[in-house]
């Protein structure tokens, strides 16, 4: 194990069509996991992200199991190649679903069912067209939520990841998005602008899809974890399977507190962090949260063989 090493798992947004293609021609295991969790889904999840359309993959109940699967293909790969073994993970939203199955405490399979799960009941809480979500750049947080505050005239907005240094992530009601939009730009923000997602993840709108999901989980079997997790909801690690069964549902409808887990990892000691999936979204972000951390990529071969090579 290297204590300076983390691994951190992407979540939605992350997904694009062919992705992983270039790594599963030199990489068995690749196909061989989408095919275990297409077993699951009872649909070809790799012909899907290879041959399907982008709003194929965009629909979150796929993406999420995409994503998930993605993560522990190439965190397989790594394992077979003997890889330095991480002292930390993290995860961003979904991403904490693929750093629970890396880090051995929930079974791939089992986290296959309950993803899809989380998407499609995160989807039906709140009708296509009724939530909205806005990235907000150039902005301080307390003043975002203050925006918030006052935009949401009875209804519900509310900063829910807080990605980097001045960007922020905002989600609610459509029409109180919209107010917070407008009045972050009229505050100063450098961007304010609405994201193409199905659903405003991670707000108190989100409850409904926990409480259906949080029975699902709490009837799965969880293990102490192999690595330690540093949690989105609290930017704390947790050794306890079922309390780590709680901590998840209640991220369904809390805050992605990515900078402070990013921070916590590096209060920790970690100096080196590994993006184990696809895209490269949140190395860029850790290293804005903190400039002094290297990052490593894992999408194709080429940045999987230095990341080998560098650790």
């Amino acid at each position: 194990m290297k204590n300076n090493l983390a691994f951190v798992f992407p979540g939605q947004g992350s997904q694009k069509i062919g992705m992983l293609s270039e790594l599963s021609e030199k990489y068995a295991v690749v196909q061989d996991t989408f095919s275990e969790a297409s077993d699951v889904l009872h649909y070809d999840l790799w012909n899907m992200v290879q041959k399907g359309s982008q709003e194929d993959i965009t629909l979150t109940e796929r993406t999420q199991p995409l994503l998930l699967t993605a993560s522990v293909a190439v965190w397989r790969i790594w394992q077979q190649a003997e890889g330095a073994r991480p002292a930390l993970m993290a995860g961003h939203s979904l991403g904490e679903w693929s750093a629970l199955v890396c880090s051995g405490v929930v079974a791939f399979e089992d986290a296959v069912r309950l993803v899809r799960n989380r998407g499609a009941y995160m989807q039906e809480a709140v009708p296509r067209g009724e939530g909205a979500m806005a990235a907000i750049l150039g902005l301080d947080d307390g003043l975002i939520k203050e925006i918030c505050a006052k935009a949401c005239e009875g209804q519900e907005v509310s900063a829910v990841n807080f990605n980097s240094p001045g960007q922020v992530v905002i989600a609610g009601n459509s029409a109180a998005v919209e107010r917070a939009i407008e009045g972050c730009k009229a505050a100063g923000a450098k961007r304010a602008m609405p994201l193409p997602v199905s659903a405003p993840f991670h707000t108190g709108l989100m409850k409904p899809a926990a409480d259906r999901l949080a029975t699902e989980i709490l009837a799965t079997q969880f293990s102490a974890p192999e690595v330690l997790i540093v949690h989105n909801v609290n930017a704390k690690t947790e050794s306890d399977p079922e309390r780590i069964k709680h901590v998840m549902i209640e991220q369904i409808f809390k805050p992605v507190q990515w900078v402070a887990c990013v921070n916590s990892l590096v209060s920790a000691g970690i100096d080196t962090v590994v993006e184990c999936g696809a895209g490269k979204v949140l190395g860029g972000l850790c290293k804005r949260i903190d400039p002094a951390l290297t990052a490593y990529a894992t999408e194709d071969s080429d940045n999987l063989t230095k990341s080998l090579a560098a650790l």
